[in-house]
């Protein structure tokens, strides 16, 4: 658990975006060794815009401390395999590199999923060996 009493004190930046960003890369680092806590990756395959996808996010909403969403733009030139695939399919979905579900969230696919992770102990909620 994390220690609620360490005080962080936030310097000032002065416009410096990379060194805040590194800052806060090293504070969610701190928090997430802090609590022994390791999240399922949930992977939104999408591209801007895309209307199912914001609808999408929309419907993970209540479930978002339940997993890591990461977003993959598959317009950009380094996912071109994975527009070859999905261009006609997004939203998306892989859970910790499997494939989910596509064109909506299956909010009762999404909870039996998250479910067994948790239970396995394997992307869930668990303490790192």
């Amino acid at each position: 658990m994390y220690n609620w009493a360490h005080r962080i004190e936030m310097p000032w930046f002065q416009g410096n975006s990379m060194q805040l960003a590194k800052y806060s890369l090293q504070l969610l680092m701190r928090n997430l060794s802090a609590s022994k806590t390791i999240l399922p990756v949930l992977t939104l395959f999408t591209k801007d815009p895309c209307p199912l996808c914001d609808e999408a996010k929309e419907t993970l909403e209540p479930y978002k401390n339940r997993f890591i969403l990461q977003e993959v733009d598959i317009t950009l030139p380094e996912n071109s395999a994975w527009y070859e695939r999905y261009k006609f399919d997004i939203p998306v979905f892989h859970l910790n590199g499997q494939f989910l579900m596509m064109h909506r969230v299956d909010i009762s696919k999404l909870e039996k999923q998250l479910q067994k992770l948790e239970q396995q102990g394997a992307g869930g909620w668990r303490t790192p060996s």
